[in-house]
């Protein structure tokens, strides 16, 4: 199995990353990624409709980008362990 067919197994369908599109457009910042993510919009609301290629691999991109911005991991302030006076784990 090569490269490329490994990341195409796990990545997430067209249906999928439309189901996200909506929120992809929202946290779009304003200029071309606003822009491409309005125009796929448009796009996808012709009935054969697919992307191409290179527009499949900048929307997978901006999903993930999504989901990952929210994760609260991410957050340097973030501790999932309470860590008493000592600096240990209570």
């Amino acid at each position: 199995m090569t490269m490329h067919s490994q990341i195409s197994a796990n990545a997430p369908s067209l249906e999928e990353l439309l189901w996200s599109w909506k929120a992809v457009i929202r946290s779009a910042p304003e200029g071309w990624a606003r822009n491409f993510a309005l125009s796929i919009a448009r796009q996808a609301r012709r009935k054969d409709w697919a992307p191409s290629a290179k527009q499949l691999g900048i929307m997978q991109r901006m999903v993930a980008d999504l989901y990952r911005e929210q994760r609260p991991e991410d957050d340097d302030d973030w501790n999932p362990i309470e860590e008493d006076e000592e600096g240990t784990g209570a």
